[in-house]
């Protein structure tokens, strides 16, 4: 693993007003810091590449020093021009095969180090709480995965190359002045200018290349919910307004491109003709020494090898800056992701959940609950309620009372501000969050399948079950018959989000996949609001047979749903208003009437035209 260091934490959890809220430089210094960080994780294979690179640059140095020697000696003075043939050519080879190694090497390691701080980020954004994604874009935690590491991979795999640029700038330029200093000075006046160039260019260069990549990732934004969303954007004829919207963040991402493009428009031509004023430098003043006898050809051949050797050295140096630039910035847009602590973490030492029966005992005691970022607006105040082991409960309120709140506190997507919440006794965080949700499966109202077989989704928490047990968890579910017709059966692939599949068919699904899965408690999010009400009583039927061996709570809208359950809550303004049968309720409670009266007029409405 890399390790943690130089990672800033960021208090605010939405990464891009986080960014707009950070120190620049600290958030520098952090990117710098992840980066060396990254490194130092590879350091063997980074000493490696450093090796061959050095042998590069010794062949590649050693080549002008032959030339003059067999120009010199070899054909004006003892003929020994076959042996430093021979010599140019091992330095060629010694060149060549290094060539050839450090960019494996170089390659091997961008790809080792891009590769583990994916799996680590990858990693690390399963482990956040649902608070932070629900504050944060897909499109931009993508871009940070995806595009901040590869601009990562870019600056560790140029490290090898830049090495043995270095040290061939820096033992061509010794040989230079050992050789012949004011020609050496000569061909050399240019590299200050360079230097003070580079150092611009990065200073310029750094924020035009962090507005590219925050960009970048809110146009990723807009793409990614384009296509998600393309059935509610044809479905409203809306395409005209998503083009708009893209259009707006394509013109964002291209101002800033076109701003980085004009600093590097500014300042890569001067660095690159620097080197370029050298060379005629020494063609003039060396010429001059060559015709008064002072130096011979064969320097003056060997001076203007090296210097066309370090024109590409000296050229490379603003795209070396300029990657290392984008890497940094990179390495801030990862360190702040890494930075937010996940909330809902396991303890230290997690207390085991007791195993003998009755299992599946829910408390809540005295919750309150908001949403982080809307702490003056509770969702639940003072809520207490008992389910028994194997009791069915359902949930009944009016929109934003609070009931799928409740439910989600008992898996521990959220933590509650104050009270307990405890399953079979032991408050939900002292356990594990995998061990405890292990027991507590949820079937969503927005019911979300893999781009896998129909086999694969039923058995997704569980890919070791065996036919038999996915055929019988569908069976419950009411899911067989139709599992039958498809084409491949079970082996049928579902497609991106089960879009192939309808809405009351992939909701079978999931509820198939949280009955395969066997928990203590199963929660039912309204999961038969997209089934179609001539097969609804199918899918009631299944329910209950699997609603008997566990504790169930129901949150639901129709009042044959509601009628499963062995006792119905009504929560209304985030507290428990009443409790009874649904024929009691019904007939004592006028609430509880509104509140069912306005539900299956909504469900009636919804249904039309299925």
């Amino acid at each position: 693993m890399i390790a943690l260091s130089g990672v800033v934490r960021v208090p605010n959890e939405n990464l891009t007003q986080a960014a707009e809220e950070a120190d620049e430089r600290a958030s520098a210094k952090a990117g710098w810091k992840l980066l060396w960080s990254a490194i130092k994780e590879e350091r063997r294979f980074i000493i490696y590449g450093q090796i061959v690179a050095l042998g590069w640059s010794i062949g590649r140095v050693a080549i002008p020093l032959l030339v003059q020697q067999g120009i010199d000696r070899g054909i004006e003075k003892d003929g020994s021009l076959v042996v430093w043939t021979m010599l140019i050519v091992a330095a060629g080879v010694l060149s060549s095969v290094s060539l050839g190694l450090r960019r494996f090497v170089a390659f091997r390691n961008g790809r080792m180090i891009e590769s583990r701080l994916r799996d680590r980020v990858f990693a690390h954004i399963q482990r956040l709480h649902f608070s932070f994604h629900d504050a944060n874009a897909t499109g931009d935690l993508m871009s940070r995965a995806n595009t901040d590491l590869q601009n990562f991979q870019d600056v560790i795999t140029m490290i090898p190359l830049t090495t043995g640029q270095f040290v061939l700038v820096a033992g061509a330029v010794i040989i230079m002045f050992l050789t012949q200093p004011v020609l050496a000075l000569l061909a050399l006046a240019t590299l200050p200018l360079v230097n003070v160039l580079g150092r611009r260019f990065a200073q310029k260069l750094h924020p035009a290349i962090m507005g590219v990549q925050r960009e970048s990732a809110q146009l990723a934004t807009v793409v990614e919910e384009t296509v998600a969303g393309v059935r509610v954007i044809k479905g409203f004829g809306a395409e005209g307004v998503r083009a708009k919207a893209l259009r707006v963040e394509a013109d964002d991402l291209r101002h800033e491109s076109l701003t980085a493009s004009l600093v590097r428009s500014r300042y890569l031509p001067a660095m690159e003709i620097a080197p370029n004023i050298g060379l005629i430098a020494v063609l003039a003043y060396g010429g001059h020494l060559v015709i008064e006898g002072d130096l011979t050809v064969g320097t003056l051949i060997s001076f203007n090898i090296y210097v066309m050797l370090l024109i590409q050295p000296l050229r490379s140096m603003g795209m070396t800056v300029a990657n290392a630039q984008r890497a940094a910035a990179a390495g801030v847009r990862i360190s702040q992701l890494l930075a937010v602590e996940p909330r809902i973490v396991a303890p230290e030492t997690p207390t085991s959940l007791p195993t003998t029966a009755p299992l599946g005992g829910v408390e809540f005691e005295h919750v309150d609950f908001a949403y982080p970022g809307h702490e003056g607006e509770p969702v639940l105040q003072d809520l207490t309620l008992s389910i028994q082991p194997g009791e069915s409960v359902a949930f009944v309120g009016a929109t934003g009372s609070g009931k799928t709140t409740l439910a989600s506190l008992l898996p521990r997507f959220y933590d509650v501000d104050a009270g307990t919440v405890r399953l079979d006794g032991v408050d939900v965080r002292s356990l594990d969050p995998q061990a405890l949700r292990r027991n507590v499966s949820i079937v969503f109202e927005d019911t979300f399948l893999f781009q896998a077989s129909v086999f694969e989704n039923i058995a997704f928490v569980d890919p070791a079950a065996t036919e038999e047990q996915v055929r019988r968890a569908a069976r419950l579910s009411g899911a067989e018959e139709f599992i039958d017709q498809l084409p491949n059966g079970y082996r049928t692939e579902v497609g991106e989000r089960g879009l192939s599949l309808s809405g009351g068919q992939r909701q079978r699904l999931a509820i198939a996949r949280s009955i395969l899965a066997d928990p203590r408690v199963l929660i039912l999010d309204d999961a038969t609001s997209a089934v179609d009400p001539t097969k609804e009583h199918e899918i009631r039927d299944a329910l209950g047979e699997a609603m008997k061996s566990r504790t169930t709570i129901v949150i639901a809208h129709r009042p044959a749903t509601i009628a499963l359950a062995d006792r119905v809550v009504l929560i209304d303004q985030g507290r428990v208003a009443a409790q009874g049968t649904h024929t009691e309720l019904l007939a004592s409670n006028d609430r509880y009437r509104e509140v069912l009266a306005a539900d299956v007029t909504d469900v009636t409405t919804a249904d039309v035209g299925r």
